[in-house]
């Protein structure tokens, strides 16, 4: 009876070779071995049917297992989803790769099937490892988790059917971002918030009250995980079957797909271990580190039987402090890669040409290219260090962290990379924009959580890291380093031609083409791809990422040395088969928005969060609506159903109508720029007990809320009834930061709702939160300009409260608005003033010349500590407001009940502008005050 199956229906010759790249198939087959050793967990809680098979001598198919997998503890076995993996493998070997033939290096050749080298038994033996590469899994399993040798034992000793309440069927996933702690963590803190056992969606991201999904029925919980299951299966045989001749290209559909249906199952749950990390980020960081493991023995040809010595040797109890498990702790076996993409407001908002035309389009197209980049870039570094998709552990907001073998051929890749990288944005941004890399050595006990107690070695690394990545920022183009960067202006004047001179967009890069549509306006290559990737966005689907041309929508410049193509679906290219097998498919990404509030995130291929939703017409001949009277532009705008409006429509959307058919309301924009506060103490202290996984999972987790929800919320989120985001244009948004821009009032609503649902996306955690500036422009201002007033507001929220005593630091958490930073509370506070002002002037007739005299008392009430005589400001505000209703209240034969009238009305005023206004906010109040006027303009 074989342990070893994945030869079913199959031979060698049957399937097309993985990869013509024997190093890179190798570590794709450790990454995949190692990325699923836990597979089992999954299945096991699914409770799966076919692991009750019955062979024909009566042995239960589960039982044969776990006699096979699964270790032993007081004559009983434990960890049985051990057992389960090796049974999981078996039944997705129809929808996996060719795992069995001659050639499966570094495992075992396929006429070898009960081999203890097999890629199914260096996964299912991680709790039982015998061999080296069973070791390697091992290991990468353990220093995921962090863990020290004595916890390991503890946990491997665990059961798991546990006693107590909850069992690892009923537990839910709890959220790191409710434990984030920036002072000290308390003992005893019970979380409160767990994640919904759900596939991946807008909704599914958000956590909810423990009692509601965490509840001690085992049956109800394993149907939960037989229904997760089977969608997995079903979804698992919509990559492409011609994808799986490639491994690093189905590896990176498949990494999609398990963090779809894995993202909110906890990695583990027995023993004392708290199931605050999904077994997708744990699958995901143990495959790094099983590769770089392997790489690093492999490709320094070191003796594999001294080096299996050295891996029991880290983890046995007989032999702690030998010389042996000192040096393998020790030896600096891992590169740590960092890629920061630096100037990214330069690229984004870069100007100087004399056009504005298709400002929308560029603006979006630079976007989404600021994502390309560093998607591409870290493709490079990946496929010239022939390591899997899997090796690269973070991608969020223009940074990524790859994890590679420290050997000097890696160090050296590296480098030379890096100079490719330098060679590029010197030609095509002139030095404004880059990506930097840093490398940073690490040994295997960098990655342990630390004891109780005590300072963790990972989070020492983590502040090295973040140390690193500042001093990258410094050493931009290798400028402070031995190795000459490459010359900035060698030809640059030869490129131009003098009938066509500089780019009309950037104003500094040499045109080569006509701007589309303008024979007259001539534009750099950058420049015309951007604008060509901003019209693509919004009609396509996926990009294809290919060595050699497609002409199937396609940039005409290469990205270092990449050919980037868009696409709207499948059947475009019959699934892209014929270039998965060619070898010039090397990635293939959806990047559609999110469906509905609750579908899976999920379309069959590989997904990353790079587009920006856009506002669009939602009607036939909407463009043609009275608000947009005196727009049509023919040369800058091609009115159609479902077209993507400009920012000067935008900036019109805002306006009402009376019942005269009089426009009324201010025509313009506002930008809303953000960011999460204090993020590198976050990171660098915020968790008690770090680890590789749980570092991974919390930069995926801050970046989903930007990168995943946020798109959502603009493009259905609804208010009374209303879907009152979608005319917002997301231009950036991910990482920890964002920049919107929409119509000036719907975007203050906007505001307060992303600050509403992120407070209750970390679980209400008080040390969370982001600060924003908001900034309202006129359409026709330069987007360079329009970007400097965000960050000028941005700035001033950060720096709030203004007034804070001398050497302390600002406690953000803030909003600027009309020049007025406030506490975000405030700011609900004041805008809902903006309803009381309303009111007032219905009932009360109150005149824009009195509303506008307010804003000068606000200035003197926010400065009565430096000038007491500005105290007078409540007389003022008396004096006005008795000679407007003077005005307004006309005196008849009974004076008395006049004057009466008049001073109940004064009365009415002063409680609820004067005392609930201006005396409790002092100068702010000007947000609730100009919003208002704002509304009122015609």
């Amino acid at each position: 009876m074989p342990c070893c199956r994945l030869h079913r229906n199959s031979t060698p010759q049957e399937r097309i070779p993985l990869t013509d790249q024997p190093r890179l198939a190798a570590s794709s087959r450790v990454a995949l071995a190692a990325y699923l050793h836990d597979l089992g967990k999954f299945a096991e809680r699914a409770r799966i049917g076919e692991a009750k098979e019955q062979f024909a001598d009566g042995t239960v198919r589960v039982e044969l297992e776990k006699q096979l997998h699964c270790p032993s503890f007081n004559g009983r076995h434990t960890h049985i989803h051990a057992a389960y993996t090796a049974i999981g493998f078996d039944l997705l070997e129809q929808h996996l790769p060719d795992l069995v033939g001659e050639d499966m290096a570094p495992f075992a050749p396929w006429r070898d099937r009960n081999a203890d080298d097999s890629i199914i038994n260096a996964a299912a033996r991680h709790h039982r490892p015998g061999t080296y590469l069973q070791w390697i899994v091992a290991t990468a399993d353990r220093l995921a988790s962090g863990f020290e040798r004595e916890e390991f034992d503890t946990y491997n000793a665990a059961p798991d059917e546990e006693t107590q309440k909850l069992n690892h069927y009923t537990k839910r996933q709890l959220t790191l971002l409710e434990q984030i702690r920036l002072q000290a963590h308390q003992n005893g803190e019970v979380p409160k918030f767990r994640y919904p056992l759900a596939p991946l969606s807008p909704n599914s991201l958000f956590p909810v009250r423990a009692e509601e999904h965490e509840r001690p029925d085992n049956a109800a919980a394993q149907r939960l995980y037989a229904k997760l299951w089977e969608g997995f299966k079903t979804a698992l045989g919509q990559i492409p079957q011609t994808h799986r001749s490639s491994l690093p290209l189905w590896l990176d559909h498949f990494d999609c797909l398990w963090q779809t249906f894995t993202h909110a199952i906890p990695a583990a749950t027995a023993g004392q271990v708290k199931p605050e990390v999904s077994l997708y980020d744990h699958s995901r960081t143990t495959a790094a580190l099983a590769v770089a493991l392997w790489r690093y023995h492999s490709d320094c040809a070191h003796d594999l039987g001294a080096v299996h010595d050295s891996f029991r040797a880290l983890w046995d109890r007989q032999r702690e402090g030998s010389d042996i498990a000192r040096e393998a702790w020790k030896e600096e076996k891992f590169l740590l890669i960092q890629g920061d993409f630096f100037g990214i407001q330069d690229f984004i908002f870069a100007t100087g040409g004399e056009t504005q035309r298709r400002a929308a389009k560029l603006l979006r197209g630079r976007s989404f290219y600021v994502s390309l980049l560093t998607e591409l870039a870290a493709l490079r570094l990946l496929e010239t260090l022939d390591l899997p998709p899997t090796s690269q552990v973070v991608n969020a907001a223009g940074k990524f962290l790859i994890l590679a073998p420290n050997t000097p051929e890696a160090r050296e890749t590296v480098t030379a990379v890096q100079a490719e990288f330098d060679r590029w944005f010197l030609q095509h941004t002139h030095g404004q924009s880059g990506i930097g890399l840093a490398m940073l050595p690490a040994r295997a006990r960098d990655f342990q959580a630390g004891k109780r107690g005590e300072e963790s070695p990972f989070r020492a690394l983590t502040k090295r890291l973040f140390e690193q990545l500042e001093e990258t920022k410094l050493r931009r183009f290798g400028l402070c380093s031995g190795t000459p960067a490459p010359p900035l202006f060698q030809g640059f004047l030869d490129a131009f031609d003098s009938n066509k001179g500089a780019c009309a967009v950037d104003g500094r890069s040499p045109a080569k083409a006509a701007l589309e549509g303008e024979e007259n306006l001539f534009v750099s290559d950058l420049a015309a791809d951007q604008i060509k990737t901003g019209h693509w966005l919004a009609t396509q689907q996926r990009v294809l990422i290919t060595a050699q041309t497609l002409d199937h929508h396609t940039l005409d410049l290469p990205i270092f040395g990449y050919r980037v193509n868009f696409t709207e679906g499948e059947d475009d290219t019959g699934r892209f088969g014929r270039e998965a097998k060619t070898g010039n498919l090397r990635r293939c990404w959806d990047f559609s928005l999110p469906a509905s509030f609750d579908a899976p995130l999920w379309n069959g291929y590989a997904r990353r969060y790079i587009n920006a939703y856009v506002p669009r017409f939602h009607a036939v001949n909407e463009w043609e609506a009275e608000r947009y009277r005196g727009m049509e532009n023919p040369a800058t705008f091609d009115p159609h159903p479902d077209e993507i409006k400009t920012l000067n429509h935008l900036a019109r959307d805002d306006r009402q109508v009376d019942p005269n058919g009089h426009w009324y309301g201010q025509e313009a924009l506002m930008t809303l720029k953000g960011d999460v506060d204090d993020l590198g103490l976050i990171f660098q202290k915020g968790l008690e007990r770090p680890s590789f996984a749980k570092m991974a999972a919390l930069s995926r987790q801050m970046n989903a809320f930007f990168a995943v929800y946020l798109p959502w919320l603009c493009a259905h989120g609804e208010e009374d009834g209303v879907k009152r985001y979608r005319n917002t244009y997301t231009v950036f948004a991910g990482g920890d930061d964002f920049f919107l821009i929409g119509p000036w009032h719907s975007t203050l609503r906007l505001a307060q709702r992303m600050k509403k649902d992120f407070a209750r996306y970390v679980a209400d955690n008080p040390e969370i939160h982001f600060s924003a500036g908001l900034s309202m422009t006129k359409p026709g201002l330069p987007i360079r300009q329009l970007a400097a007033l965000a960050e000028e507001g941005l700035e001033a929220a950060k720096s709030y409260p203004p007034s804070r005593p001398p050497d302390t630091s600002p406690t953000k958490n803030a909003v600027s608005c009309f020049g007025q930073a406030v506490s975000w509370s405030d700011f609900d506070a004041i805008l809902a003033q903006e309803t009381v002002l309303e009111r007032l002037a219905g009932e009360f007739g109150l005149s824009t010349g009195y509303l506008y005299g307010l804003l000068h008392l606000t200035d003197m009430a926010a400065q009565v500590s430096q000038r007491p005589e500005n105290a007078l400001w409540h007389a003022y505000f008396a004096y006005r407001t008795r000679r407007m209703l003077e005005s307004r209240v006309k005196g008849g034969e009974d004076r008395e009940a006049t004057e009466r009238k008049r001073r109940t009305l004064q009365s009415e005023l002063a409680l609820e502008i004067a005392n609930k206004g201006i005396a409790q906010f002092g100068a702010a109040y000007k947000i609730a005050l100009f919003t208002y006027l704002y509304q009122q303009r015609d």
